[in-house]
């Protein structure tokens, strides 16, 4: 599908504005992937002041743990957009983060492949 770059740049840019808009603190790369109805976005950076604190301290887990808490709040936000963009139902969402280097994974399920330009 000739457009498949286009919706992937959307994809990551929209992501990151989520980020930035829900953490105060946006990723400072993103990369978005997708094989037939799977997303899946890689983000760099991003971590907070206070989240930089706590894994200096060793609260690794304590940090993940609220990312992952936080990103089932803002749920909503994030399937939204990859629909808008895909034009296709998000059926599941996951979200998950790593501290070495710091890296968080947007992985959505959709009903099928895109079927539409980024909008």
């Amino acid at each position: 599908m000739p457009e498949h770059g286009e919706i992937r740049a959307a994809l990551s840019n929209a992501l990151v504005a989520l980020m930035k808009e829900h953490y105060g603190k946006g990723p400072t790369a993103a990369k978005s992937f997708l094989n037939d109805e799977y997303v899946f976005t890689v983000l760099e950076g991003g971590l907070t002041r206070n989240e930089e604190t706590l894994l200096a301290s060793g609260n690794e887990q304590l940090v993940r743990e609220y990312r992952l808490r936080f990103q089932q709040a803002v749920r909503t936000q994030f399937t939204e957009a990859v629909e808008r963009i895909t034009g296709r139902r998000v059926l599941d969402y996951h979200s998950q983060i790593v501290f070495d280097p710091p890296r968080s994974f947007e992985v959505f399920v959709l009903d099928g492949p895109p079927v539409s330009a980024a909008r």
